[in-house]
Order: C-alpha cells, then structure tokens, then sequence
C-alpha cells in the first residue's frame, strides 16, 4: 500500500465518482481505478460498493478510509514540522573545529554571525579531525569545519575556500634567496611539523613528499600550535609550512614565501551527517564566511589541492 493509493480512496470518497476524483488528483480515471483496486486485492476487502449510484464506501472501506485520512494528515504534519525545522535558525547548535583553523578562521567571521543571529547559540570546540568525524557519528556535534575530502559515505561535505598553503623559513635556509619555489624543492629532514593526528601534518608531508630523511633536529617537538612552529623557523631552526590565514597579518614579513602558481592549497569544508536538516543554517555560515575571507580563496583554477588522507 502507497500514500498515492491512500489519497485516490480519500478523493474518491470525497467526490464519489471516479472521473472527477480522478481530475483533482491529476491523474487518468484508468489509473486510480487500478489503483484502488490493488490496495483492495493487497487488503482482502472491498473498499468501495461499485453497485450503488453514487459510488459509496463498504462498511469495512469506511473504516479503511478514516485511516487513510488519519495517516496522510500524520504525513502533511510530519512535512510541515521539517519543512519549520530546515527553515528555523533558532537553538543551540555544537560545532567542531580542527585547531590549525579555528584562531584564524573564528575571529574573522563569528562577531558578524553572532550579530546577524541573535537566536543561535554555537558551542564551539577545537578537536582534531578524526575526533570531528567520529562526533558527527555519534551526533554529539551538528557541524564540523574540516579541511576535506574526507570520503566518508555518511558525511555530507560542503566546501566553502581554498586556502594556500605557504613556506615559512629564516634567512639561513638554504631556500631563503630562491625566487620560485616549488613543492619539489622541499625535503623533510629540516621540516618541523606539528604532532600525529594533525591533518596539517600530513598535508605538509605529502607536499614535501617526505623527501629525505627524517629530520635531523636533535630535539623532538610534538607541538599542536602553528604559532609554535613559527616562533623556532624564526629563530633559524629549520622551516615549516603553515595555511595563509595563520600569516595574514605577516604577508610581507621576511618568513613568508609562496609556491609559484599552480599553488598548494587546503580545501576548508562544512561537514555534517546526510540527515542534518538545517540547510538554512549551512547557508548562513557560508555566507559569513566568504564575507569574511580573502576573495581570492574562493577561486581554484590556480591551485592543487593537497590531501591529508
């Protein structure tokens, strides 16, 4: 049985013939007459007593119908509900970010959504992706900022920018003076990088291609902060490679490089499970986040996108 089996009995008991039923359902006579009698044969009662002018229920049809009203009123309400829910920006909402993007990336837009949402409340924390990914499972988060693809079946991603990636060295790296450099001139044995779990790490690893040896640093520094890195390259231990947003404010500054075109770049994504249903709260994130970003990330056509996974 069919909720478009459920409407023709409801439209034929409302109309009591089955040429007018048939036209405020939209559909041929011939075909909600083979449809009223299938759900007949599939119940084992005859629904409708065909002998009698006008056309009228069976005693046990009246009772059928009543249900089919019942249950496509249930179905109307369940529609609107949704509908209100993907359309409402009211509540509380718990967001997971990945710490190589939530200092940079935050202060930039969330003043201006807070102000645009006075009904919102985020509950923001920083975890690192694989964390992100298995919150959204268990739905205790309703929303990742990831940097993607991820390729899991049952996430939903959404990119939103693009976001080159940059080399970070003193004047002492062999590097320093070279005009045009590219991801093949990297090496790993003087590369610092932040600790296991960051998806950065493994971006900056497949970048430089893990050329070399391991690093011949003789300390070893699990570090979780971009800015960590920096303060040790600017010291003139070794080079690092860090996402445009964490050097911003510092583009003309004697540390930051870029790679000759087509540039590295991370892809920065929303992320949240196939059955969250407020597209509507999607939308108001994007918007105030590429309000808020450089405008050049929003275009790829010059840039390579370095997976983490």
């Amino acid at each position: 049985m069919t909720l478009i089996q459920f409407e023709y009995i409801v439209a034929l008991d409302n109309y009591r013939h089955y040429v007018t039923a048939a036209e405020k359902c939209f559909v041929t006579q011939p075909t909600l007459t083979m449809q009223v009698k299938k759900l007949e044969d599939e119940l084992g009662v005859q629904i409708f007593d065909r002998s009698k002018k006008p056309l009228s229920p069976t005693r046990t049809g009246s009772f059928v119908i009543a249900k089919a009203r019942q249950i496509l009123r249930e179905v109307n309400q369940m529609k609107e509900f949704v509908y209100l829910e993907k359309e409402s920006l009211k509540g509380e909402y718990n967001l997971g970010i990945i710490p190589t993007l939530a200092p940079y990336l935050l202060p930039l837009f969330l003043g201006d959504f807070s102000r645009s949402n006075p009904e919102i409340k985020i509950n923001i924390t920083e975890m690192q992706t694989e964390e992100v990914i298995r919150h959204l499972h268990e739905g205790s988060l309703d929303i990742g900022m990831v940097v993607t693809p991820l390729e899991e079946g049952e996430m939903r991603e959404i990119p939103m920018f693009y976001e080159p990636l940059l080399m970070y060295l003193s004047e002492n790296h062999e590097l320093y003076h070279t005009q045009h450099i590219t991801p093949g001139m990297l090496n790993s044995k003087d590369v610092i990088l932040l600790g296991e779990g960051h998806c950065f790490r493994n971006q900056a690893l497949n970048l430089c291609q893990q050329r070399g040896e391991n690093n011949t640093f003789q300390f070893d520094y699990k570090s979780g902060s971009i800015e960590g890195l920096k303060k040790l390259v600017q010291k003139g231990i070794g080079y690092t490679l860090v996402p445009e947003l964490s050097v911003v404010d510092e583009m003309d500054s004697e540390f930051t490089k870029r790679f000759i075109h087509p540039q590295p770049v991370r892809e920065v994504s929303l992320v949240v499970h196939k059955s969250f249903p407020k597209e509507k709260l999607l939308v108001e994130f994007q918007k105030h986040i590429l309000n808020n970003i450089p405008k050049e990330f929003r275009q790829n056509e010059n840039f390579v996108r370095v997976k983490w996974r």
